[in-house]
């Protein structure tokens, strides 16, 4: 099968009725498809294992977490599928329970100073904009 062949036949099977989806719902049920298939695809891991930087957690954990950010930000840092989804779920995991479960762990403290900084660093420029309009409010004309 060529390129145009494929592209032919997923622009055909699209504009098929299916059950009463509409074309959002059967785009949703083909992204869904394509990351279960790079899940199970093999990929360049060349960075597995290696320390992360600050501004790579950074980069993740601006994105939500979701099958298919954990998908695209695996293979954009080279790295596997899981270690994503661990930065996820330890930037999650409230302190006392990290204290608990992984109190000597450089990497999920690392996690944790990450996640912490950037929400600190969103809340100040929030308040921070929330401040400047309740003071223009109070400007007189």
């Amino acid at each position: 099968m060529t390129k145009t062949e494929f592209r032919e036949a997923v622009r055909s099977l699209l504009s098929q009725g299916v059950a009463e989806l509409s074309l959002d719902e059967k785009t949703a049920i083909v992204r869904q498809c394509l990351v279960d298939i790079q899940e199970y695809e093999a990929f360049d891991e060349s960075n597995k294992g290696n320390s992360w930087t600050d501004e790579e957690l950074k980069v993740v954990l601006l994105h939500a977490p979701t099958k298919e950010n954990c998908m695209l930000l695996a293979r954009a840092f080279r790295r596997g599928y899981g270690s994503i989804e661990q930065i996820f779920r330890w930037a999650a995991t409230s302190d006392p329970e990290v204290a608990a479960k992984r109190p000597d762990d450089a990497f999920v403290q690392q996690i944790k100073r990450v996640a912490n900084r950037l929400v600190g660093g969103l809340l100040d420029r929030y308040l921070s904009r929330s401040a400047e309009a309740s003071y223009s409010a109070l400007a007189l004309p």
